[in-house]
């Protein structure tokens, strides 16, 4: 893949040149030019079999797996085969998403209806997040080891069946597991779409729309479930939803056994079985430490945003330091794995890299904030307004509208637009949905502020996925792609729980605090909270995310000033 602007001097070497190469003896190569090395600094002379202008520390593939990336990483596939390619993970990934906007517009009658506690109250939404972030960076490494299209369809398959599975749970607890799992298979799913479609899709426009679609299909599916979620609880009950959703996963999942192309993704096993390749190839420690680090956090955020007293136990501040502690050794394990000549499941020479740690870190942010926005949304207007469920998904309907949009146009638009200034000011417009939602009077009318606070509210995210998701996968070589779409994931999906388990602290902080001036609020009443309370405890909450869409202002001026166009064609 290459999405930086290419130097005409190092033109990239087509298949059939590898490999008649391969039988050459090696010369010791001349320099490359990489745009993100700044003048004085020698640039890395060893080439990669990727397009990545990152200088990665690995050792280079032995000749047999260069001739076997050569011929398995541009397949010859028909317009139709390509455009199915990019249509069925898509629509895998519209389908998960759809379960996200059923649980966000239904939460108040799912959780009457199955009794859910008031601590449990976003856990069904927070844990699929929290689930899936915690596997992306495993489940990536396995998929680059046994294959893609193997990881996508056992993870497909789980998807669908534990969807269904939501649908007949009776109890809190038992929804809570049934979608915990859900997030294990949609970290199956996640990086071995993105590899399948790096691996079979010509660079350029088309893997720009593939990327893209992938990312359209999320907001599109959370949308979607948005505003049939109300049609279908007033008339069919909520459970209805997890029943489409699930038998329409399993019915992609059939078509993807014979859709899929058999792209060779898995690197050429050098006479190794897969279990070996597994236990030495796979950066298990690591894999485990980040998740666990990263799991933990939002464990303790998800914990405190039910009840902000928990901070002051032995059981919150011991699970924080643990956390801590994992997070802080992590560096350190990348290190001993790269000095030993181990594989490191993210090697701290990508952090070096400004582009590439301040895109991980505007996914975060962003994804944060727009799901946040969408929730809060949701829960202002059926306990502010007291909007039905129906009129909140239409309410909410020009989310999905701009989302539409949005994706499509970055798709077609993403290489001829410096990423600096379409990521900044995607940002800025963003930026102003939180701001509108955090001033607007409830009893204005919707189309003064709240219909185009919805309008702006997926720019950021929308377009970050298609730009961030090429600079993020041209960071690792082209064998190990399944994990570039983990930690891309991994980024986005823990900046989800991290950045909901916040807005959620400061808005229980703040009527917390107000209660207890006012005393109207009583133990357990889980529904009857003061509106005004509630409120001031929304708006607290919208202002911390316009806080977070500034910060993301700043990182993409001064972060991404070196990249220039991302998603070009490559020669």
């Amino acid at each position: 893949m290459h999405s930086y602007k290419s130097n005409p001097k190092f033109p990239k070497m087509s298949a059939t040149e590898i490999i008649a190469l391969s039988s050459v003896a090696p010369k010791t190569p001349a320099p490359i030019n990489h745009p993100f090395s700044r003048p004085g600094n020698p640039p890395s002379s060893s080439p990669s079999p990727s397009s990545t202008n990152l200088s990665i520390p690995s050792t280079p593939p032995n000749d047999e797996q260069n001739i076997a990336l050569a011929q398995s990483s541009k397949p010859n596939l028909s317009t139709a085969r390509l455009i199915l390619t990019i249509f069925v993970p898509s629509l895998i990934g519209f389908w998960a998403s759809f379960t996200n906007g059923i649980i966000t517009v239904g939460l108040p009658v799912i959780a009457r209806s199955i009794s859910l506690e008031r601590a449990l109250y976003l856990w069904p939404q927070s844990v699929y997040g929290l689930t899936s972030g915690a596997v992306l960076l495993i489940a990536g490494s396995v998929a680059d080891i046994v294959g893609a299209r193997s990881v996508e369809l056992l993870g497909v398959f789980l998807l669908g069946a534990m969807t269904l599975a939501c649908g007949l749970a009776q109890t809190g607890v038992q929804l809570v597991v049934f979608r915990a799992i859900q997030g294990v298979a949609l970290a199956m799913h996640l990086p071995a779409s993105v590899s399948i479609i790096t691996a079979a899709v010509p660079a350029g426009r088309a893997r720009n729309l593939g990327f893209a679609c992938l990312g359209m299909s999320q907001p599109l599916g959370f949308s979607v479930g948005l505003v049939l979620s109300g049609v279908m609880t007033e008339k069919a009950g909520w459970r209805s939803g997890f029943y489409l959703s699930g038998g329409a996963t399993l019915v992609v999942a059939i078509a993807a056994y014979w859709a899929l192309p058999k792209v060779n993704t898995a690197v050429a096993a050098g006479g190794r079985s897969i279990a070996e390749r597994l236990r030495k190839d796979v950066d298990w420690v690591g894999g485990i430490i980040a998740s666990g680090g990263l799991a933990i956090l939002a464990y303790v955020l998800a914990v405190l945003s039910a009840d902000l007293s928990t901070i002051r136990s032995a059981e919150t501040a011991s699970l924080l330091a643990v956390s801590l502690a994992l997070l802080l050794s992590f560096p350190a394990w990348m290190r001993v794995q790269t000095r030993a000549g181990r594989p490191a499941i993210i090697p701290n020479s990508l952090w070096k890299s400004i582009p590439f740690s301040a895109t991980c870190i505007m996914v975060a942010l962003s994804y944060g904030a727009m799901n946040s926005g969408e929730i809060f949304a949701s829960l202002y207007f059926q306990e502010v307004q007291n909007a039905s469920t129906l009129t909140t998904s239409l309410y909410l309907l020009p989310n999905l509208v701009a989302g539409v949009f949005i994706n499509l146009t970055v798709g077609l638009v993403v290489h001829r637009v410096p990423a600096r200034w379409l990521v900044s000011g995607s940002a800025v417009i963003c930026a102003c949905s939180p701001l509108m939602m955090a001033l607007v009077n409830p009893a204005w009318n919707y189309w003064y502020l709240e219909f185009w606070a919805q309008a702006f509210a997926p720019f950021s995210a929308d377009v970050l996925f298609t730009v961030g998701l090429i600079i993020v996968s041209d960071s690792f070589p082209e064998k190990t792609q399944a994990l570039a779409g983990a930690v891309f994931n991994t980024v986005a999906q823990f900046g989800l729980s991290l950045g909901v388990g916040v807005c959620q602290v400061v808005a229980l902080g703040v009527m917390d605090s107000g209660s207890r001036a006012s005393g109207a609020r009583k133990e357990g009443e889980a529904f009857e909270e003061d509106v005004k309370q509630v409120l001031k405890g929304y708006r607290a909450s919208y202002w911390t995310m316009f806080a977070y869409m500034l910060v993301c202002v700043v990182i993409a001026v001064g972060g991404l000033r070196g990249v220039g166009k991302v998603g070009l064609k490559r020669e």
